[in-house]
C-alpha cells in the first residue's frame, strides 16, 4: 500500500474515533486528543479534576469507538487486590480450584477515583500496567494487547483517600489536568444531557487497527536533534544548573526519570501522526512535555511553601532549554 494511502487510512480511522466521542462528550478536545494518543502508544493516563467534568464519559465513550473489552473499576478503601485481578475459588464438587479472573482482564480499564484505592491494590494494579501481566494464585496470566489503564482521581482533599506512590505515578505516560468548559461549551452540554436520552455511538476501529497503528507510529522518524531536544528537556529537570536554571535547584526535590524520556518521543510520534506527518517537530516536543513531565518532577517543601507547581517548573524548562 502507498504511503498517501496509508496516510488517508489512518486520518479517517483516527477522525471517525473523533466524531463519535464528540457526540457524547462537548469541549475537552486536548483530553480527546490525548486519549486517542494514549490508545496509540500503549501508554497509560491519569486523569485529575473535580467531579463532573466528564473524564469518566470520555474514556467509557472512547472505548465504545474500538472494538474491545472494556471494565470500569470503582475505587473504594475497603477494596481487596482480588477484587481487581481475580482470585482462586475452591469447588466442592471436583475438588479443584478454579480461577476467576477479575475486571483488571480488558483492553481498555476505567479506575475511577484511583486515590480512594489503598497501598495493597496499588500493588496489584502496577505489575498489571507495568508487566501487562497479573499472578493469581502463583500463576501468571497475560494480559490481552491492547491494554490501556485509564485512571481517574479527584484533586480535592476528602477522607479516605491515598497518594498515589511515585513508583505508580511513574507508570502513568501522561497526567491531565482536566478544566472547567466555556460558558458556550457548558449550554450545549445542558441542551445534549438535560433530556436524559442516551446518546448512541458507533464503534468504528479495531484492535488490529490499532496495533498496526502503533507500529507506524513507532516508526516515525525522529531525528537527532530532536533526540538531543528530548533528552536536554529531560536533564534540565535533574540538572537545572546546567542550563542557567540555577533557581530552581532549591525547588526540585527528584528530576524526571528515563521513563520520562521514552514516554515523551512515544508521545511526539503519535502527536506527529495524528497531524499526518512522517517525522516529528519540536512543536510536537513542546505539546506533550507538560502532561509526560508535570507528574515526574517532584518539588520540595521549599517549592509548595512558595506555592510553585510542577507546571510553572516544566514551563521554566521548556523556556530555557533551546530547541532545534
Amino acid at each position: 500500500m502507498q504511503a498517501k494511502d496509508q496516510s488517508e487510512l489512518d486520518h479517517t480511522l483516527i477522525q471517525g474515533v473523533l466524531d463519535q466521542v464528540a457526540k457524547r462528550v462537548v469541549g475537552q478536545d486536548a483530553m480527546v486528543e490525548r486519549l486517542i494518543i494514549s490508545l496509540l502508544t500503549g501508554g497509560h493516563v491519569l486523569l485529575e479534576g473535580v467531579p463532573g467534568l466528564a473524564k469518566t464519559l470520555t474514556v467509557r465513550t472512547l472505548a465504545e469507538t474500538v472494538h474491545t473489552t472494556f471494565s470500569r473499576i470503582q475505587f473504594t478503601p475497603d477494596l481487596l487486590p482480588a477484587d481487581v485481578v481475580g482470585t482462586q475459588i475452591y469447588d466442592q464438587s471436583t475438588g479443584k480450584f478454579s480461577v476467576k479472573k477479575g475486571p483488571i482482564f480488558a483492553n481498555i480499564v476505567l479506575a475511577d477515583e484511583i486515590n480512594r484505592a489503598p497501598a495493597k491494590v496499588q500493588a496489584a494494579l502496577l505489575e498489571a500496567m507495568q508487566e501487562k501481566q497479573v499472578t493469581i494464585g502463583g500463576t501468571t496470566y497475560k494480559l490481552d494487547e491492547p491494554f490501556l489503564v485509564l485512571a481517574t482521581q479527584n484533586p480535592i482533599e476528602q477522607e479516605g483517600t491515598y497518594p498515589l506512590p511515585e513508583a505508580q505515578v511513574d507508570r502513568f505516560m501522561l497526567k491531565l489536568r482536566v478544566g472547567y468548559p466555556s460558558r458556550e461549551e457548558e449550554k450545549e452540554i445542558m441542551r445534549r444531557m438535560a433530556g436524559g436520552a442516551a446518546i448512541a455511538v458507533e464503534t468504528v476501529a479495531s484492535p488490529q487497527a490499532i496495533m498496526a497503528a502503533r507500529k507506524r507510529i513507532s516508526e516515525l522518524f525522529l531525528d537527532a536533534r530532536i533526540v538531543d531536544y528530548i533528552v536536554d528537556l529531560v536533564h534540565a529537570t535533574r540538572a537545572p544548573a546546567d542550563f542557567k536554571l540555577a533557581d530552581l535547584v532549591p525547588l526540585i526535590e527528584f528530576g524526571a526519570s528515563p521513563r520520562a524520556t521514552i514516554a515523551l518521543a512515544q508521545s511526539s510520534r503519535a502527536h506527529a501522526f495524528l497531524r499526518g506527518r512522517e517525522f516529528v517537530s519540536p512543536d510536537d516536543v513542546k505539546a506533550m512535555a507538560p502532561d509526560v513531565l508535570r507528574h515526574r518532577v517532584l518539588l520540595t517543601y521549599e517549592a509548595e511553601a512558595e506555592s510553585v507547581t510542577s507546571d510553572q517548573v516544566v514551563q521554566r524548562v521548556l523556556d530555557a532549554v533551546p530547541s532545534p
